[in-house]
């Protein structure tokens, strides 16, 4: 492949990469709309629910830094990408298969460790084959349009008619499939990418810096307390949403799922407007105000008392914040540690994210919710996505020439 790849190229990786991580999240994402049919079938509590949400996000940690180090390690990105896909996508149907709470726990356990490196590792490759002028959009595009289009808006409604039809275990064995079909075609279409040198000088190891130097940018600390807390009130409002919409707010199952499948379009919307303000003004002014805008879904759950359509588009405004996601997981660390080691910069925030966002979190807020009722967890992710905003004041500008340009038009019309 060239060093400045086409523009067709570009496109073609970017849908083969979207989709795959489209799917991936899929399967992540349906154990919070099947949690109304599993949990009278295995007779779960609210601790045990949100352990299952933590089982994955544990493992999706660990694979995310470590086997993310490990392909800057070896230089290749391609094979831990179809491995990733094959693997994940037969533990879907192990998941269907599940007995118990235990059986269900393991694999989940094991699709988390094998689905954590996949998004630092598309991110990377994007990186790549995309110029600066269109990384934070592109980069936005695999992450939230085409992950919240599939995992947030198709999951809901898909997996939860499924279910309804032949129960929760089909909703497992049907989402495998096209994980396998995307792992031939990106072998067969995506090539390995080749990626700038180091510059000369630069500190580190032949993988790029350790995790200790890592955290000794600004940016890459920032990031990943913004992670936790973001990463943390959406986890919650995944997991916990769907039950207190049903067991609190009476809605039925049905209902339920239109909501989420409502706000499941957030995602895909707030990734293409997040990042492309953030290509335009700067990535710190966006994540600031978008982050925070993210408690508006919980703390309209919890004491909006209107029509349903209001309720929806409150929840709806509130969770456009997701389109920072692209920003603090990838966009931000690629521009603060170029070169080599991006993809563990990019893994070493997911990982940080994950192991207190999506483990700590919904584990403490499930016992909260057996001890003080369901409204605790939501009233955390309120708490969670207000701090987000202001951590991410004092995150150091990645896209100067943007910020710069665009306080030259602000000025100019000033004047």
């Amino acid at each position: 492949m060239a060093s400045s790849p086409s523009r067709h190229y570009e496109i073609r990786t970017l849908i083969l990469l979207g989709l795959a991580y489209g799917f991936a999240y899929y399967d992540r994402m349906m154990m919070t709309f099947l949690t109304p049919f599993i949990v009278p079938e295995f007779q779960l509590n609210n601790t045990q629910v949100g352990a299952l949400g933590a089982a994955l996000s544990l493992s999706w940690a660990i694979g995310a830094y470590i086997l993310g180090r490990w392909s800057d390690s070896l230089g290749v990105r391609k094979p831990f990408l179809l491995a990733s896909l094959v693997i994940f996508s037969a533990c879907s149907v192990l998941s269907g298969l599940a007995i118990d709470f235990w059986t269900l726990f393991a694999s989940r356990l094991l699709m988390g460790l094998v689905e954590g490196p996949f998004l630092p590792i598309c991110l990377a490759i994007i990186a790549v084959v995309t110029p600066a002028r269109r990384r934070g959009l592109n980069i936005g595009i695999v992450q939230n349009v085409f992950g919240a289009i599939l995992g947030t808006a198709i999951a809901p409604i898909l997996s939860v008619a499924i279910a309804e039809m032949w129960g929760w275990r089909f909703s497992f064995y049907t989402a495998a499939l096209p994980g396998f079909i995307l792992a031939f075609l990106i072998w067969r279409y995506v090539a390995e990418p080749h990626e700038p040198a180091q510059p000369m000088g630069a500190k580190g190891t032949s993988t790029g810096p350790g995790m200790l130097e890592m955290l000794r940018r600004r940016n890459i600390a920032l990031c990943a307390v913004i992670g936790c807390l973001l990463v943390g009130s959406v986890v919650l409002g995944s997991i916990f949403l769907p039950l207190y919409l049903t067991r609190i707010r009476g809605f039925e199952p049905g209902h339920m799922a239109t909501i989420m499948a409502i706000l499941g379009l957030c995602p895909p919307i707030g990734g293409l407007l997040v990042p492309f303000l953030s290509d335009r003004v700067g990535r710190r002014l966006p994540l600031v105000v978008f982050g925070a805008l993210m408690a508006v879904t919980p703390l309209a759950a919890l004491y909006f008392q209107g029509s349903s359509g209001i309720l929806t588009a409150l929840m709806f405004l509130g969770w456009i914040g997701l389109g920072t996601f692209p920003l603090f997981m990838g966009v931000i660390p690629a521009e603060t540690l170029s070169g080599k080691g991006t993809a563990a910069a990019m893994g070493l925030v997911v990982a940080i994210a994950e192991l207190t966002g999506g483990v700590l979190a919904p584990l403490g807020a499930g016992r909260l919710a057996d001890a003080y009722g369901l409204q605790s967890p939501l009233l955390m992710a309120v708490a969670m996505a207000l701090i987000a905003g202001l951590v991410a004041l004092f995150l150091e500008e990645t896209n100067k020439a943007a910020q710069d340009a665009a306080q030259l038009e602000t000025e100019a019309h000033a004047s």
